[in-house]
């Protein structure tokens, strides 16, 4: 299975401080904004989010049809595809994608310690 882009989604208190933070460990802004209450950040191959007040926890992400800086790769497992490997193999998912659509499209499932991961498709 394909994943593509991997990035832990981090719930932050304060998304100022965490921005700063995360600059002094050599992290720069690479999308979202302060007036939207996300930002995504890179080192290097490395992407980090940092989102204030969206939901509770941390996520590991996966992006199918992305590499790490954003763009889009050409051949991809599309995420209704993933789905349907992940349930064949008997694994619960708490959302599912709609599998009669075709491109953007996101599942969640949680691993065996309860760490939720985000599949999520932008094109």
């Amino acid at each position: 299975m394909k994943l593509g882009a991997f990035s832990v989604s981090l719930s932050v208190k304060d998304l100022k401080i965490s921005k700063e933070f995360y600059e002094n460990l050599g992290f720069s802004v690479f999308a979202g904004s302060m007036e939207s209450n996300y930002l995504i950040m890179k080192n290097e191959d490395t992407l980090i989010g940092l989102f204030q007040g969206m939901f509770e926890g941390n996520i590991l992400t996966f992006n199918p049809g992305w590499d790490q800086d954003a763009g889009a790769v050409g051949v991809f497992d599309d995420v209704r595809l993933i789905q349907k490997h992940l349930k064949d193999n008997g694994i619960k998912l708490e959302t599912e994608a709609d599998e009669k659509t075709s491109g953007p499209a996101s599942l969640m499932l949680k691993d065996p310690d309860g760490n939720i991961i985000l599949i999520d498709q932008h094109i």
